[in-house]
């Protein structure tokens, strides 16, 4: 299902990754965008963001997202949330994301940044 707002991606990547289906995660992201691990090192593409996410999609990651605030400039929108995970391992933090509408109205992840501000 996609996004019809940049806030919608968030709940839909939560319930993705919560049910382990990386498939479905990965489908909110355009083909070229770019992921920031915990390590700061930049991810660019659906294959290298899947090597990512593929071990908390396993564990089925008990995560839980929080907009805390969008500004939207057109097809642009910058998106913060807080974050926290209980499994596979207890962490939280804030990230911030980029996302852009796509041409059929839906929004997509162009880049993520999910280790911003550790909590």
């Amino acid at each position: 299902m996609p996004a019809r707002t940049p806030e919608e991606l968030d709940a839909l990547f939560q319930q993705a990754i919560n049910s382990g289906d990386v498939e479905a995660a990965l489908a909110l992201y355009e083909p070229g965008a770019v992921f920031a691990n915990a390590q700061g090192e930049l991810r660019s593409g659906l294959d290298s963001i899947r090597r990512e996410m593929a071990p908390f999609a396993a564990s089925k990651a008990d995560i839980k997202l929080t907009v805390t605030k969008v500004i939207q400039a057109g097809d642009i929108a910058l998106v913060y949330d807080d974050w926290t995970m209980t499994t596979p391992a207890p962490m939280s933090g804030r990230s911030v994301v980029v996302a852009r509408r796509q041409a059929d109205g839906s929004w997509r992840f162009l880049i993520d940044d999910p280790f911003t501000i550790g909590a």
